[in-house]
């Protein structure tokens, strides 16, 4: 009787069922390799009980400044930013030193003799501290109205005279004079009778030009740069002085680089030797006709 599993004689294997038999077993030695392997990496890939700890330790940090960085920003985008104080809300005592610590910066090469013969005596500095609004251009016209009742009373009468002001407006650069210019055109501050309000500054416009506009018309309020102001007030003759009592500096507003008026070098120069060191500006502050306003 013959079993399914035996042979004939000379029964000799087909080649392909063969090679396909050798496929699917391979050798033990090649078996073991790859147990070996298996082995090792399952091996590799479970980290030791303290590897475990650190590393969730280290996750746990990782998100823990995550959720305080974005609590942060958070409260970053809820808070609005504090505005900080004008240096213009000190009183009168504290303003004439910051002035006088400005005016030395200018008149480096004066001696203490010299330079208190052109500071700014405290008597022509007006008290502002009663304001506690905001120092900012939407304010000027109340600030005015409040705080300066007898320049709002005269900004709104009929100058006598041409190229007269009863207020010169002291401001770092052509853009804010055009700002400060539009306020203090307003109808509410000049009322029907208040005369023209004098947009000053050299980008534009040379000085004779200015000089033709300033004779020919009855101004209430000079709002320029300090270089183009000095000019006007120390070279010509067509800015008068005759009507002023208020001289006001721009000394709240900060550039794109955070500086006022009196921090840039240039321009704090031409405010104390051109401006309020013209003679005709400095003799009226020290006789009380004219009084100056920090905005």
């Amino acid at each position: 009787m013959q079993h399914g599993d035996d042979l004939e004689d000379d029964f000799v294997p087909d080649d392909l069922v063969a090679l396909s038999d050798e496929e699917d077993l391979p050798n033990t030695e090649d078996i073991g390799g790859l147990l070996s392997a298996d082995e090792d990496d399952a091996g590799a890939a479970q980290p030791s009980p303290v590897q475990s700890a650190a590393a969730l330790e280290k996750k746990r940090k990782r998100r823990a400044k995550e959720k305080e960085r974005k609590a942060k920003r958070k409260l970053a985008e809820t808070v609005e930013p504090v505005e900080s104080p004008s240096i213009a809300a000190q009183p009168p005592v504290l303003l004439a030193d910051y002035l006088s610590s400005m005016q030395a910066k200018t008149f480096n090469e004066m001696s203490g003799i010299e330079l208190a013969d052109v500071q700014i005596p405290e008597s022509a500095i007006v008290d502002t501290t009663a304001w506690t609004e905001s120092r900012s251009l939407d304010q000027l016209m109340d600030f005015i109205v409040k705080v300066l009742p007898k320049l709002h009373t005269r900004l709104s009468q009929r100058p006598k005279s041409n190229g007269a002001p009863t207020l010169i407006y002291v401001a770092g650069a052509a853009l804010r004079v055009a700002d400060v210019t539009r306020v203090l055109r307003d109808k509410r501050l000049r009322g029907e009778k208040g005369g023209d309000v004098a947009k000053l500054f050299a980008k534009h416009f040379k000085l004779e030009e200015h000089v033709a506009y300033l004779k020919r018309t009855k101004i209430a309020a000079a709002v320029g740069t300090p270089g183009r102001l000095g000019k006007l007030l120390c070279d010509t003759d067509a800015l008068a002085t005759t009507a002023l009592t208020h001289v006001i500096l721009d000394v709240s507003f900060r550039d794109a680089k955070k500086r006022t008026l009196l921090d840039i070098p240039e321009t704090r120069n031409e405010v104390f030797r051109t401006v309020l060191g013209a003679p005709k500006v400095l003799n009226g502050l020290r006789q009380g006709t004219i009084q100056l306003v920090l905005f």
